[in-house]
């Protein structure tokens, strides 16, 4: 491999995507992985200020990962953050299968999330709660 320049990084294609069968929805669906600010949105949605400490939020977790992550066939998100609350009304299994390839595709792991957990029991941050 060569070394990589500013041009080639920013014009590579890494957003892979995958489809996933949702029975329960009566077919299919893609799902994209997240790029770095999409990311960091959802880490930040998660996470809730309480005075000087910082609680992770899991309230409607799974339903904000699909928001940001189901794409259709050209790449735009099909659902908007204005949907998640109606996404948490769906099938547990169906958002907990995306919600799995979700995380495998933009890299996160159980290991990050407990990372995360702990800095934040250690230095509490700045964080208020998005839908």
């Amino acid at each position: 491999m060569g070394l990589l320049n500013r041009d080639t990084i920013l014009k590579a294609a890494d957003l892979i995507t995958e489809q996933v069968e949702v029975p329960e929805w009566g077919g299919s669906v893609l799902v994209r992985a997240m790029n770095g600010a999409e990311r960091d949105q959802y880490e930040k949605s998660v996470l809730v200020r309480k005075g000087k400490n910082t609680e992770v939020n899991l309230v409607n977790a799974r339903a904000k990962l699909v928001a940001l992550t189901v794409v259709d066939e050209a790449g735009k998100r099909l659902f908007t953050d204005g949907d998640v609350a109606a996404l948490g009304q769906k099938s547990a299994a169906a958002l907990n299968r995306i919600f799995n390839v979700a995380t495998r595709l933009s890299g996160i792991t159980e290991e990050d999330v407990e990372e995360l957990t702990e800095e934040l029991k250690e230095s509490p941050c700045d964080v208020s709660p998005s839908a």
